[in-house]
């Protein structure tokens, strides 16, 4: 249970659903990251959300990107930082990602998602938001909320 004052996680695909208005939850997304959510909740991402967020935002949109121009995502992404804090990958980071790797036999490019959950638990966040659940379904101590599970609750 998510509660005031806690810290979420805020995945990559989190970030395209606010900026891509075509896609379901997008207005959901957008309160998260504004308002009163923002308020009562710590919003957390990495230098790797922020990375991957610019890599799908400026490929083209027939490679399944959004088709932005440089400068209109990396002007999204100064405004994302206006409500998200941002954690770094700390030494204990790499150390993490491998026992994840290794634990739960992941490789590839889940690996980015290991990372995620590396990062989250070097700094004690322990709630993701993201719309790809399944995608971290091995990992357990993290709960996963739903963008439209993280803006109910509060």
């Amino acid at each position: 249970m998510t509660t005031v004052g806690d810290t979420l996680f805020v995945d990559t695909n989190v970030l395209l659903t606010a900026t891509d208005e075509s896609r379901p939850f997008h207005r959901e997304a957008t309160r998260l990251l504004t308002g009163d959510v923002v308020q009562s909740l710590g919003l957390a991402v990495s230098g790797q959300v922020l990375r991957e967020y610019l890599v799908v935002a400026t490929r083209p949109v027939n490679q399944n990107g959004l088709g932005l121009g440089i400068q209109g995502a990396t002007s999204n992404v100064n405004e994302f930082l206006r409500s998200l804090d941002m954690y770094s990958e700390t030494e204990e980071v790499p150390g993490r990602l491998r026992q994840l790797a290794l634990a739960h036999d992941i490789h590839g490019k889940r690996l980015h998602d290991a990372n995620i959950v590396a990062t989250m638990e070097a700094h004690g966040i322990r709630a993701l938001v993201t719309q790809n659940a399944d995608d971290f379904a091995p990992f357990v101590g993290i709960a996963i909320l739903s963008i439209t599970d993280a803006v109910v609750t509060l």
